[in-house]
């Protein structure tokens, strides 16, 4: 029987430590000092992750067996109780890997209002951990700070900025703000001064004298020039000329460096201008025929540079970071500081309906403070940006951004192609389209590409909502042995088959794909009636494959259920005399 810690280790083999957010240590010699690291790493970390003991770390993860796995086990129970704070109750396992003892500790990440944490002897500021790829990083003491002060709502846009003034903000821009205000809601508005407005909407905060100043939301939404105060909170855009951001070989460094600076609407509208200043143009066959359109969509852009001017981390200590913008010959970056905030994790990103504010103040200020030069305002504060940012690629025919969430700084990268190329198109048509979903030709063509799918990578990806579409979708590819699954549940991931892989190419030629219907026809002329078990066993293919062959035949009259229900073990095949016919085509593989 297959359990959860053979499926562990087969993916760790496939796909990688950091791929499977695992942590592997040989621990020959006993329980390592170290782990005590990983356990506070996982905890901090988005998703959690798992500890290996057992298995040597190099290349091909070889089981090198435990001294006494028993002991071992209860002292990494030990550890965790009483060694980290708070302590932590990972699921922990022991098994066989290869003939030999291993052990697997799975943890969970914790609730934000338990972060951070650390390792008990080292203390809160030197003992907290996250997982950066597939090791553990040490948190600054700014970055604890900020775990700390992310339990509750951050405030920090609504502190007031001792050092501003009523003057230090765009009159134009605040009588506009005043005025969509008193038109959107005059109940509440209509008859209301200015100076009140700005107050109880937090555009002006009392200090600490009881004077009005400017709110930091207020004077990145208004403001003349924030920077005069804060210079760091302002993005930069830098385009490079290689793919590793090296020179050249001529010694171009930069094809453009820009620092921006204003309000957060100008910022975001300059931002824009910027990129597209740097951007060509490229053609797209669709059915409407070839029409240019943009290397990155306006509007994708658009969402993720708003997402990462009004969600970045306000605190003291990230105060000093900007949210930076990199333009390589194959890929668009933007990072800021603050990872991702409140309910929403890295699965759930464009979901309907889920939406967590860092700044809720800004956030609301933004909602009616409109783009320079345009009517729409900066936000929208629905929860739609990523969707629209992932439909706006999907409909330039691009593949879906990648998010990175690192506890302390969130990143979206857009990979500079056609995900449905010529090329890939071919391919597609290879492969034998009857009853395949356009949703499905883009995973496939994404996982042509390398990516490996999960559920909520499919639906993010596709456009797809609803998780239990998705899980049918992907299952449809594996049972048409296109797709290969690692895992089970909500770890399956997902990875282009062989005979995916190689389809359209030489080598499919010589070594064409089994035309299972005939194999089946085969098989029952051979022996009568089979249940779906022998079926598979015999034309050596999968269950799932074998269903969707025997649903198909069925629909198609070839085959019947002889005794038993459908989906019952017992159920037994046999051939119609539709099959029996010998004017019936077989010669060539059946792709549908």
């Amino acid at each position: 029987m297959t359990t959860w810690l053979d499926i562990l280790v087969a993916e760790l083999r496939k796909f990688g430590a950091e791929a499977v957010g695992v942590e592997v240590k040989a621990s020959a010699g006993g329980l390592p000092s170290s782990a005590k690291e990983s356990l506070s790493a996982f905890s901090n970390s988005p998703g959690g992750g798992t500890l290996v003991l057992g298995l040597d770390d190099s290349p091909g993860y070889r089981a090198v067996g435990l001294r006494d796995a028993r002991k071992l086990q209860t002292d990494l129970a030990s550890m965790c109780r009483s060694e980290l704070v708070p302590p932590l109750r990972p699921q922990i396992v022991l098994g066989e890997v290869d003939g030999c003892a291993v052990i697997a500790a799975y943890v969970p990440e914790l609730p934000r209002e338990q972060k951070p944490c650390y390792v008990e002897k080292q203390g809160m500021v030197r003992g907290t951990y996250i997982r950066v790829a597939d090791t553990d990083r040490r948190l600054t003491a700014e970055e604890v700070h900020q775990l700390i002060a992310e339990r509750g709502q951050p405030a920090f846009d609504a502190e007031p900025v001792v050092e501003a003034s009523l003057g230090h903000l765009d009159e134009v821009e605040v009588a506009h703000y005043v005025a969509r205000l008193r038109q959107a809601n005059p109940r509440l508005w209509g008859n209301e001064e200015a100076s009140v407005i700005l107050r109880m909407n937090r555009v002006l905060v009392r200090d600490a004298s009881g004077e009005y100043r400017p709110s930091l939301a207020g004077l990145l939404a208004l403001g003349r020039y924030p920077q005069e105060f804060f210079p760091q909170l302002n993005v930069t855009f830098v385009h490079y000329p290689t793919v590793t951001g090296e020179a050249t070989p001529s010694g171009v460094r930069f094809l453009d460096n820009v620092s921006i600076n204003g309000s957060i609407p100008h910022m975001a509208a300059e931002a824009l201008a910027t990129i597209q200043r740097n951007m060509s143009r490229r053609s797209l066959i669709s059915g409407e025929g070839r029409r240019d359109v943009w290397e990155y969509p306006p509007e994708a852009l658009r969402e993720a540079i708003v997402n990462s001017l009004v969600h970045r981390d306000l605190s003291a200590g990230s105060r000093g970071t900007q949210v930076q913008i990199e333009m390589y010959p194959d890929r668009l970056r933007i990072h800021n500081p603050g990872g991702l905030f409140g309910s929403v994790d890295i699965t759930r990103l464009g979901e309907e309906g889920r939406s967590s504010a860092r700044n809720a103040v800004l956030l609301r200020l933004l909602e009616d403070v409109t783009v320079p030069g345009e009517d729409r305002t900066v936000c929208e504060n629905r929860g739609s940006g990523i969707r629209a940012m992932i439909a706006s690629l999907r409909r330039a025919g691009m593949g879906p951004p990648r998010f990175k969430d690192k506890v302390t700084s969130f990143e979206v990268v857009m990979p500079n192609h056609a995900l449905l190329d010529d090329g890939t198109v071919a391919w597609i048509n290879s492969l034998g389209r009857e009853g395949i979903r356009d949703s499905q030709f883009i995973a496939l063509a994404l996982m042509r590409r390398g990516e490996v799918l999960d559920n909520a990578k499919y639906r993010a990806a596709t456009g797809v909502t609803d998780s239990r579409v998705a899980y049918f979708e992907l299952q449809d590819l594996v049972a048409r042995e296109l797709v290969d699954q690692t895992g089970s549940r909500g770890g399956a991931r997902y990875t282009l088959s062989n005979f995916a892989r190689l389809a359209g190419t030489s080598e499919a030629r010589r070594r064409p794909r089994p035309n299972r219907r005939r194999q089946i026809i085969e098989a029952l002329h051979l022996h009568g009636t089979l249940s779906k078990s022998q079926i598979a066993e015999v034309i050596g293919a999968s269950d799932k494959a074998t269903e969707h062959w025997l649903s198909r035949m069925k629909k198609d009259g070839e085959i019947q259920a002889s005794e038993g229900k459908r989906t019952s073990r017992n159920t037994r095949y046999s051939l119609t005399d539709k099959a029996m016919q010998p004017e019936l085509p077989f010669s060539a593989p059946d792709t549908s």
